[in-house]
């Protein structure tokens, strides 16, 4: 799908939420202490990234190169 097409179909389910609605916009610790009760309901030998540094830092840096580009560009000029 062209990725334009694809940001105005979520620009569209965005701006179907009232802007008093999206509470983790309006309130970031609500948003953290979401975050910490999904991390605390999963068990904790099944938190690879916890039990394993290594692993959590290749993701992130898979992650870092992706959303800045460097994948496409290594698959650009192969």
């Amino acid at each position: 799908m062209d990725p334009e097409k694809q940001r105005a179909i979520a620009r569209k389910g965005g701006e179907s939420v009232p802007h008093e609605k999206r509470s983790f916009s309006q309130n970031p610790e609500l948003a953290a202490q979401a975050g910490r009760k999904g991390g605390q309901s999963v068990s904790p030998t099944k938190r690879s990234f916890s039990q394993n540094h290594t692993l959590a830092s290749e993701a992130g840096r898979k992650g870092g190169h992706a959303s800045h580009g460097v994948a496409r560009k290594a698959v650009e000029e192969a």
